[in-house]
């Protein structure tokens, strides 16, 4: 009997659960079909503060929510897409943006990744190089080998094969 009662418990949490999170997004009224995809263009351009890898469209967070709330609010107050975005950016900076502008501030975000490609490469190629060269020594005569042979106290003058 705790067995059903378990998975009982288990169901009411999933749909509560699933409930919950499609109470957190917002119900917009809009005058038009074309209103409403502007606004979700509009949020998709934006990345959530809280998720990183989220546009505003996508995340559940409160954050998401209030500032999905705002964008709303600017748009029925007749402001255009540039003064909500330069607003979103003067308060949270050019990270609330998905493509940020390319300006001295940003240039690690937008150069970085090459100019550590290209040091990974000129790394690679050192090393290459440096490989390369460690198997191009001349191999070992016989006179090396009885050198190190009587160095390293040997009797006799037997080569590899004889070993």
């Amino acid at each position: 009997m705790s067995t059903v009662k378990t998975i009982l418990l288990a169901v009411l949490l999933t749909l509560s659960v699933s409930v919950f999170a499609a109470a957190t997004l917002e119900a917009f009224k809009f005058t038009s079909a074309a209103d409403e995809q502007h606004f979700k263009e509009l949020i998709v351009e934006l990345r959530c503060l809280v998720c990183q890898n989220q546009s505003l469209l996508d995340s559940d967070a409160e954050l998401a929510h209030d500032l999905r709330v705002e964008v709303y609010d600017m748009l029925q107050a007749g402001q255009a897409d540039t003064e909500i975005i330069d607003f979103l950016v003067a308060r949270y900076g050019d990270f609330v943006l998905y493509s940020p502008p390319v300006k001295p501030s940003t240039y690690l975000l937008w150069f970085g990744p090459f100019v550590l490609l290209a040091v990974a490469l000129v790394l690679l190629v050192f090393a290459l190089r440096r490989q390369r060269h460690a198997t191009d020594q001349k191999p070992i005569t016989d006179m090396d080998r009885q050198q190190l042979d009587r160095i390293l106290g040997k009797r006799g003058n037997r080569t590899d094969r004889e070993s």
